[in-house]
C-alpha cells in the first residue's frame, strides 16, 4: 500500500490532546499534524524525533498534514497511523499473502457480529467455516526485539477476544492478527503487566481455539506492506 502523497521529513516538537502533533519542517516552519493514534505511543512521541508527515490540500480537512512514520535509527521505522494496518492486512488477504487464510476467496470488512461489535474481516469460502479476523496494531517495544500489546488497559480489546471465543463455540474459525507496526521486532507477546485482564482473556481465547497470528509490516516513506510472520508469545515474562 503506497502513500497517496510523498511524505516530508520533520522534527517532532510535541504530541498533545492525543490527536495533534506540532512539528518543524526542513524550512524551519512549524506545522500542526493530525496524529491518528489514540494510544500511549510509548517511546514514539519524544521531542526531537525525526518523523514523516503526509501533506494534503483537501479543503474539507482541518489540518494540512498527517503524521505517518517515526525514524527509529539503524534504518528502522515505526508507523503512527493506526488506520493503515487494517488496509495493509486487507490488501494482503486479497492477494493471498497470509498463508493461514489464503484459502478464502470472499473478504468482507466491518461486518456486524456478537454484542454490538464489528469484526475487521469476515472471510468465507464454500466448504470452509467462516473465519472471523480481528486486527490489532502493535507499536510497543520495551525489552529486546519483542513487540507487545496492549500499551495501555484496553477493555475494548478484551471484549474482542471474548467475542472471538464465542465464535469458536459456534463452530466458526476465529483469528486475532497482531500487525506489528514497526520494523525492529522479531517476536510478539502480550504485555500482561500492563493489562492483566487482557492477558487472561488472551490465554482463555487461545485455549478455546482462537488462532493467534503476528505479522510485521515493512515500512518506508513510500509504502507499507505486510511482511513476515513472527512468533507469538515470545518468551513472555510478565
Amino acid at each position: 500500500m503506497q502513500f497517496q502523497t510523498p511524505l516530508v521529513a520533520a522534527t517532532l516538537i510535541r504530541r498533545y490532546k492525543r490527536f495533534l502533533a506540532d512539528a518543524r519542517l526542513s524550512d524551519s516552519s512549524i506545522v500542526t499534524a493530525h496524529c491518528a493514534n489514540p494510544g500511549a505511543m510509548t517511546g514514539l512521541n519524544m521531542e526531537g524525533l525525526r518523523i514523516w508527515l503526509e501533506p494534503n490540500d483537501d479543503p474539507k480537512r482541518k489540518l494540512n498534514y498527517s503524521w505517518k512514520l517515526v525514524e527509529l535509527g539503524d534504518d528502522h521505522w515505526a508507523g503512527i497511523d493506526t488506520s493503515l494496518p487494517n488496509r495493509v492486512v486487507e490488501n494482503a488477504l486479497r492477494l493471498g499473502r497470509v498463508p493461514e487464510l489464503a484459502a478464502y476467496g470472499e473478504i468482507r470488512p466491518e461486518v456486524a457480529y456478537g454484542k454490538n461489535s464489528r469484526i475487521d474481516f469476515l472471510l468465507s469460502e464454500p466448504g470452509l467455516p467462516d473465519a472471523y479476523v480481528e486486527v490489532k496494531t502493535v507499536t510497543l517495544r520495551r525489552q529486546g526485539q519483542v513487540a507487545e500489546f496492549p500499551d495501555t488497559i484496553t477493555k475494548r480489546g478484551t471484549k474482542h477476544l471474548e467475542e472471538l471465543t464465542r465464535m469458536i463455540a459456534q463452530g466458526f474459525r476465529a483469528v486475532m492478527l497482531y500487525a506489528i507496526h514497526r520494523t525492529d521486532c522479531t517476536g510478539f507477546r502480550v504485555a500482561a503487566d500492563i493489562d492483566p485482564d487482557y492477558a487472561r482473556a488472551f490465554d482463555a481465547a487461545r485455549d478455546a481455539g482462537v488462532e493467534m497470528l503476528a505479522y510485521d509490516i515493512a515500512l518506508s516513506p513510500e509504502a507499507e506492506t505486510l511482511r513476515n510472520p513472527l512468533p507469538v508469545d515470545a518468551d513472555r515474562q510478565f
